[in-house]
């Protein structure tokens, strides 16, 4: 008897006679173009998570260092520490990891600081449409375009939210009169900043969008589930992170926790408002949330 034991590759994809294999239940078949890219983001070494690679373009002058000084690091570093600290601007933020071991500015500092992540990353912004309708081809009556540092589209994207959501009345249901949003905030906050996070963010011009309809919001993002989270664990505290400096950033910002709550805090909010549960769509290349309004 002959037993091989066959270790992963530190550096997937792996090449036999030009094509790269998965194995797919218990068949193998040839990689599709998505699969081969998910392969790539699974590197153990050597390769660097894209948000960590430099942008060979930029400076420090395409950086908000203004933001990065008053806000950023006083949320990242306590008080104590940057009263001692006599560091300069560029040491502050090697320190941070949003310098590249050339001195470049990364994809990360671009993403979360940049004066416009546009000149080097073209699809990194979000689009918002409400529809006057059901479908994508009734009237649009609201679109906008949020672009810009990270920091800013949060901001924007909260107050967008905020306004669109409807709240209903009801005086007579007791002493004291029921409001009860046709969506909660909180879980549509933590899907859209979960797109903003765990998309794919190289090789693709395509946003993250928020398409409003008349009975359902829908929310999607550039690129599948990454590492170890499945269909089967998604939205059960399993978490990875495509992009580990945006993720970090936005803990720091606030917006997010990334302990992998942030699915089920939206699964919470939604029970809680007498919504439907939300429902998810997962693609190679895509990921998409639907929520739908109550009643």
């Amino acid at each position: 008897m002959l037993v091989v034991h066959v270790q992963p590759s530190d550096a997937p994809p792996v090449r036999y006679q030009g094509r790269v294999w998965v194995r797919v239940g218990s068949t193998l078949q040839v990689a599709t173009p998505e699969e081969e890219r998910r392969l790539s983001e699974r590197r153990r070494w050597r390769d660097l998570p894209f948000d960590s690679r430099a942008v060979e373009d930029a400076t420090l002058d395409d950086l908000m260092l203004d933001f990065i000084r008053t806000s950023y690091l006083p949320a990242a570093v306590s008080e104590e520490v940057l009263q001692q600290n006599q560091r300069d601007i560029e040491q502050q933020l090697r320190s941070l990891r949003f310098l590249a071991v050339n001195g470049k500015p990364n994809y990360g500092a671009v993403l979360v600081f940049g004066k416009d992540p546009l000149q080097f990353l073209p699809g990194a912004y979000l689009q918002f449409v409400r529809f006057d309708g059901t479908t994508l081809t009734d009237p649009v009556k609201d679109q906008k375009r949020l672009s810009g540092p990270l920091f800013e589209i949060l901001s924007k994207l909260d107050d967008l939210l905020s306004i669109n959501i409807s709240t209903a009345s009801n005086p007579g249901a007791g002493p004291v009169e029921v409001r009860v949003p046709d969506y909660p905030i909180q879980a549509l906050q933590q899907l859209a900043r979960n797109a903003v996070m765990h998309r794919v963010y190289d090789q693709t011009n395509t946003p993250v969008r928020v398409n409003w309809f008349d009975d359902r919001v829908e929310i999607s993002n550039p690129g599948g589930l990454y590492g170890h989270v499945t269909k089967e664990n998604l939205g059960t505290g399993a978490t990875a992170h495509r992009n580990p400096l945006v993720a970090e950033a936005m803990r720091i910002l606030g917006y997010v926790q990334t302990f992998g709550i942030g699915i089920p805090l939206a699964k919470q909010a939604l029970e809680k408002n007498g919504n439907p549960p939300v429902e998810f769509q997962i693609q190679p290349t895509f990921f998409g949330a639907t929520v739908r309004g109550r009643g």
